[in-house]
């Protein structure tokens, strides 16, 4: 080894190696730390006994995005087809939006509470088919039973993102004014379906 190489070997080494190796390490640890940050959101979240399909919604109290959705090809009610879903379907009526497809199981084992709904009366029900194939909704409907007054098919998902869709089946009660004033995510249950949506329609149909 020439002497001036054997000098420069021994010479320390720049004070800037040091703070590369403290992010580096920093770096490593960061996927470690995010997980932690999630597990105590989680955590927090099962603690406080909330059920965690009550996510919130910023369209909670304001207007109802628009509707514009063709109708569901095929699809009868009475003798008639059931007709297109748009803003006027729901103008001055208290409706509950429900977002559904053939071939989401949830929204199956929902079904009958709906059906159940539409034989109480007192609120209008719509339906916004979700990326479903035409003729296996009209099945659907066909087997279960149909409780919407009106049906938009939103085959392309935008009409859901509008309405801050976080999956399906959800379902959202707009007042007579076109405020939403409770959303459900997920399906109704007897217990949801009971303690809950009754409660919001009942309070919306008196004023309250």
């Amino acid at each position: 080894m020439k002497a001036e190489d054997q000098q420069a070997s021994d010479m320390p080494q720049s004070d800037d190696a040091a703070p590369a190796r403290g992010r580096g390490r920093w770096v490593a640890f960061l996927p470690l730390l995010i997980f932690a940050a999630l597990s105590g959101v989680f955590l927090l979240q099962l603690l406080s006994g909330r059920d965690a399909s009550e996510i919130p919604s910023a369209l909670i109290g304001a207007n109802a995005p628009a509707l514009d959705l063709p109708a569901l090809d095929g699809l009868m009610r009475d003798g008639q087809p059931v007709p297109a879903l748009q803003d006027e379907t729901i103008d001055g009526a208290l409706t509950l939006v429900n977002v559904w497809a053939s071939w989401c199981v949830p929204c199956r084992q929902e079904h009958p509470l709906l059906m159940d709904l539409a034989e109480r009366g007192g609120v209008k029900i719509v339906g916004i088919n979700y990326k479903d194939r035409n003729g296996n909704a009209v099945r659907f409907l066909g087997e279960l039973g149909n409780p919407y007054d009106a049906v938009g098919v939103d085959q392309s998902g935008r009409t859901a993102i509008d309405w801050g869709v976080y999956g399906v089946p959800e379902s959202y009660l707009v007042d007579a004014d076109g405020t939403i004033i409770y959303k459900k995510v997920g399906p109704f249950s007897e217990e949801s379906y009971v303690n809950e949506l009754l409660p919001e329609i009942e309070a919306a149909r008196s004023g309250a």
